[in-house]
This record gives C-alpha cells, structure tokens and sequence, in this order.
C-alpha cells in the first residue's frame, strides 16, 4: 500500500517521489533509471524493499531531512503518550470492571456501566477539546500543548521525554518531571477514556461469566473466603480472555493518540502525518503509513506471542480445532 501511493497521489509519479518539479531531460532520465520507472511495477517494488531495507527511506520535501531521523523523532513520542494511557486503563479498567462484576446487577453496576457506556460513546476529538477548554482555557491549572515548556532544556536522547529528563544533567530534575507530567495529563486522560471505558466493560463481563462456572461454586463450599477465591480463581480465569483483545484496544490507541497529537501539538507520529499532509511531503506519508502499520502488527504480533505464553492451553485448543 505505501509503494503504490506514489501513484495514486495526484500530479506526476516522479514528482511526488522525488519532489522535484521542475526537471530538465538528463536529470529527469537520471531519476527514472534510479527508481526504476523504466521497468515493471514488480522491479519497482524490488528496488523500494531493498531501499527500505537498507535504511535509505528518502528525504522530507519540507525539512530536507532524511525521514529516518524524522521518523526517529516523531515515533517514541507517540509510543509515550499511547503506553501511558494503556497504563492508565488498565490500572482504572480493570480494577473497576472486577468490582462491577462482583457486584453485578446491583446499583453500583448499573452506575459504573451507564458511566462506560457514556465514556465509550464520546469521540476522542470531542473529549480533547472539552478538555482543553476547561482545564486549560477556563481554569488554566494545566498547559495547553507541547511535551514540555520551553524553559527547560531536555537533550533528545532516548525520545521519551520522562526518561530523557531522568538522563539530563544542569536540570532541576523535580521541576522538569512535573511539568512533564502536567502536559501529559489532559491527552493521556482524552486517550485513555475510550479504552479505559472499554477495559471496565469487558472486565465485567468475563468476571460474571466465571462467577457461573462450577469451579467458583466447589471453591465456596470448600469454605474458601471471598478474597481468596476472588485471587486464586476469578482473577486469573477473567483476564485470560480479556488479553487477546488488548491487540484490538492497542490499535484503537495509537489511531486516537495520533488525533488527539494534532489537538495538543504533539509532536508524535499523527501530527507529524497531519502536516506531512497540508504540505503534500508525500515521501513522508508513504514511510509514516508503513512506520505506523509496521508498529501496530509489531504490537499485535507481541501480544500474541505473550498470550500464548501465559496461557498454553489456548494454543492447544487451536491445534485441536484445526
């Protein structure tokens, strides 16, 4: 899909690879021969593997830079903000959904589950903005973009701006960390509302299906109390089904934190995209389509791999069904 972007972009095909307009005869034939547009889409494709592969990912029209740097910076920014509002849902979700199902059908379930089912509903847009004109516009107890103020200057070591803060030196570390902190706050809690609401739904309803399998029930005539059976049988049993889902919440993640990026200028994956496209760099959507793709099915891949791990029982049954 990234390889034939270049075609279906509008204007010339060697233009929007190269940026170039205006070309004379000899520069334009040195540059069919170098990305092969003289030769089958097949051997085109082979020849962007191999540049792919080896790292050489092209140029940003509007920077100059090579995207590999670009991507470079704009990545880890992106996988921050998502694996904190990840934390932050499951630590909410989960406990949350457990109580709910230990107490189904009771007013404290109907209240917590209306609340998921309205958390749910709000699009993620529409969260960033109620947020930001009422903690930042409004009452102004927190910044409105950016990563961190300008006031502190953090090396760009690792991308992570927390651990880069942990790394800095001539820094007043306790002040930079919570500044930090506080440009985190309100997208990392307009991300994580969607996935936290869907974390306490589908915690619920896997707690409420153990609680009817006959294991619960032997559990309790063995005299077991509550908080031992709750830790030894329904925890365990009730997030085995949950985890395979968490490639799905995870997608549906980086996709919100790539919106939301735009909202709070930062500078993740997403706005760099957004700008990529008001400026047509179409070297930089092509090698940002395939940079995100590439880490969602890393992402996917990995979770699958642990869920297996964690649960061999699961694999057995997919042998068994085969």
């Amino acid at each position: 899909m990234s390889f034939s972007l270049a075609y279906l972009f509008p204007g010339d095909v060697l233009t929007n690879l190269t940026g170039i307009t205006a070309q004379n005869d000899i520069q334009r034939n040195a540059l069919i021969k170098q990305f092969r547009l003289d030769s089958g889409y097949l051997v085109q494709f082979g020849y962007y593997l191999n540049e792919l592969f080896a790292g050489n990912w092209g140029y940003s029209f509007i920077s100059g830079l090579p995207l590999r740097d670009e991507i470079g910076l704009a990545l880890p920014a992106t996988i921050e903000l998502a694996s904190y509002a990840m934390l932050l849902a499951i630590v909410i979700g989960i406990p949350v959904g457990c109580y709910a199902g230990l107490r189904s059908y009771t007013p404290a379930d109907y209240g917590i589950n209306s609340a998921s089912m309205v958390g749910y509903s709000f699009p993620v847009f529409w969260l960033a903005l109620l947020f930001i004109l009422v903690f930042s516009l409004e009452l102004n107890i927190v910044p409105l973009s950016g990563r961190i103020s300008l006031l502190f200057d953090i090396p760009d070591k690792t991308g992570f701006i927390l651990l880069d803060i942990l790394l800095a030196d001539n820094i007043d570390r306790s002040l930079a960390f919570k500044d930090a902190l506080q440009h985190l706050l309100l997208p990392t809690l307009a991300i994580s509302t969607i996935t936290t609401a869907s974390m306490i739904r589908l915690t619920r309803r896997s707690v409420i299906d153990v609680l009817n399998r006959p294991y619960i029930a032997a559990a309790r005539s063995r005299g077991l109390s509550r908080w031992q059976i709750f830790f030894r049988h329904i925890l365990r049993n009730a997030l085995l089904p949950i985890l395979p889902l968490m490639a799905i919440q995870i997608t549906t993640l980086i996709t919100n934190a790539m919106i939301v990026e735009t909202l709070f200028s930062w500078p993740g994956i997403g706005n760099w995209l957004i700008q990529a496209i008001y400026q047509r760099d179409y070297p930089a959507l092509r090698v940002g389509m395939l940079a995100v793709a590439s880490m969602v099915i890393t992402l996917t891949i990995l979770i699958d791999l642990f869920n297996r791990l964690i649960d061999p029982s699961r694999e057995k049954y997919e042998r068994a069904t085969v």
